[in-house]
Order: C-alpha cells, then sequence, then structure tokens
C-alpha cells in the first residue's frame, strides 16, 4: 500500500458501525429487528466505457507466427482520443443476501439515471421488505438544497415499505 487516506468526516465511526451492522444482518449473522431492513445491497456507477466495435480489418488476427511475410504491418488503432459513437456507463447493485449483481448500462450517468437504476432495485422486491441501500459519496446520490429528489425517493419508498398492509376480514 502507498498512500492511504482517512476520512475526515466527524460522523465516519457511526457511519462505519452501521455499515458493518447491515453486512452482519446481510451474512445472517445478526437477526434484523422489526424496523431493520431485511435486504442489503451495495451500489455503484462505473464508467465511461468505451463499448463500441471496430469492424473491418481490426477483426483479422495478422501478427504472430502465422503472419504473412508479404503483407504489411496492421494499421494502429488511435487511443480513445475521440469517441464519435459515445461512452456508456454501468449501473451495478451487488445484493449481499443473494450474492447477485444487477446492471444496466446507460449513456448518461446522472442524478435521474441513479433514480431510475432505484426504481429498478426496488422493483425487485416487495414493497413491506425493507431495502438498505449501501452507497458511495458519489454526488448524484446526495441530496442537496437544489436537488431533492433523492431522498424525497428514499423516503416516500421508506414510508411505504413501513406502511402494514391491510389484511382480508375472516
Amino acid at each position: 500500500m502507498k498512500t492511504w487516506k482517512t476520512s475526515r468526516d466527524p460522523d465516519y465511526a457511526t457511519k462505519k458501525a452501521r455499515v458493518e451492522h447491515l453486512y452482519a444482518i446481510a451474512d445472517g449473522e445478526v437477526i434484523p429487528e422489526e424496523d431493520e431492513p431485511e435486504v442489503v445491497v451495495c451500489i455503484d456507477e462505473f464508467g465511461p466505457l468505451n463499448l463500441q466495435p471496430h469492424p473491418g480489418q481490426q477483426w483479422a488476427e495478422r501478427g504472430g507466427r502465422h503472419k504473412d511475410p508479404d503483407s504489411e504491418p496492421r494499421p494502429r488503432r488511435r487511443a480513445t482520443y475521440t469517441r464519435p459513437h459515445g461512452v456508456r456507463h454501468l449501473f451495478a447493485v451487488y445484493d449481499l443476501g443473494k450474492d447477485q449483481l444487477y446492471g444496466h448500462i446507460k449513456m448518461t450517468k446522472n442524478r435521474s439515471k441513479f433514480l431510475e437504476f432505484c426504481r429498478y432495485l426496488r422493483s425487485l422486491h416487495p414493497m413491506d421488505v425493507r431495502i438498505a441501500i449501501v452507497a458511495d459519496n458519489y454526488s448524484p446520490h446526495l441530496t442537496t438544497k437544489r436537488c431533492q429528489r433523492v431522498g424525497t425517493w428514499a423516503e416516500l419508498t421508506m414510508s411505504r415499505s413501513l406502511t402494514p398492509r391491510p389484511t382480508a376480514p375472516g
């Protein structure tokens, strides 16, 4: 290890203990209490990814032992200085209890796409199941004074999951 950065967050120890407790719930070491989540997932984004095919001569193998000595060298493909067909971003969530990874590839990486992916994540479980989402401090994950959408969605989703379902009489 060459470097180490210590968090300057005054609530770091509390947050760390909460995440470790959630991991213990996911591992089955701790039974979740009534107000605790049953499902624990970790969410993150990766990108930009340059996922575009390069058709033509680049697919053919023209080097190595079987190279034709009379053929010219393969033209070198430039680095990705320009990306004429754009880039993609991977939104992924890892369900710790199921040991399963879910992912979507999106054109952009912003708060709207993050919330869209969170709605997809919510659709994977019944509404009466509480979900804990462990995320880093990337700005689209946070609620700000200007944009309250992430916090509003989380509160709305949590209140729906805590509302008791009506039961059929009899």
